[in-house]
């Protein structure tokens, strides 16, 4: 069983081309909350997530983040900038402590010109990522907050969702450390509305909440909650 998440680059890339990767790869660690990568500077380096979580950020003008994605072990960070040479689009940092593979862009392009089903592999990755933005804008102008919020924590139950039998009935867990502040800043909402809506779900008894800690208690129900 592959230790990363599955539909990442590393899990989709072919053994052989994994291999090569890798071996091209330079190992760093880096601490919970640490910058990788910030937006609008130039840099001329890939990398590969080995372990932990990520998220993808732009500072918003009026304060605070406004959250576009987080990457779980196998993802690929800092591509777009290395293929068309501009600069970052957004700010990678840590969620967790978290282990890389960093590759030069000289040699991330030089790999891709040698692998062709890598090549294909990042137009396919960036193409979900269009669709993914594009569907996100739309219910932005379809569902409230509540709405929004039910479909974020649908989207990390299903990626990062681990079983919890800590109370009766059971559930999923989401095996990440993310604030409200930083679910808010995903969901294009303020604290308070989150705040809110968390609270909404929780007296239909969807959701349980603490401190960094997010349990699905019945995915079917907010599978529904979120159409």
């Amino acid at each position: 069983m592959t230790p990363y998440e599955e539909g990442s680059f590393l899990a989709e890339l072919s053994p052989d081309d994994r291999d090569d990767l890798q071996r091209l790869g330079r190992p760093r660690a880096f601490r919970r909350g640490e910058t990788i990568f910030r937006e609008g500077e130039h840099s001329t380096w890939a990398a590969v997530l080995t372990s932990g979580h990520v998220k993808a950020y732009s500072d918003r003008e009026q304060g605070g983040e406004a959250l576009l994605a987080v990457r779980g072990p196998g993802a690929l960070l800092g591509e777009v900038a290395v293929i068309d040479g501009g600069p970052r689009s957004a700010t990678v940092a840590a969620l967790e402590p978290v282990k890389l593979l960093t590759i030069t862009g000289e040699q991330f392009m030089e790999f891709l010109r040698t692998h062709g089903g890598a090549s294909v592999l990042i137009m396919r990755t960036l193409c979900q990522r269009f669709r993914d933005a594009d569907r996100k804008r739309i219910e932005f102008g379809m569902f409230d907050a509540t709405g929004r919020v039910a479909q974020r924590l649908v989207e990390l139950a299903e990626r990062f969702g681990v079983p919890d039998d800590t109370a009766a009935g059971g559930g999923v867990r989401i095996n990440l450390n993310l604030s409200q502040e930083e679910l808010a800043g995903w969901v294009g909402a303020s604290r308070e509305a989150v705040s809110k809506a968390l609270g909404t779900l929780r007296r239909h008894g969807l959701i349980e909440t603490g401190r960094r800690k997010f349990v699905v208690r019945d995915l079917p129900a907010l599978r529904r909650h979120a159409r």
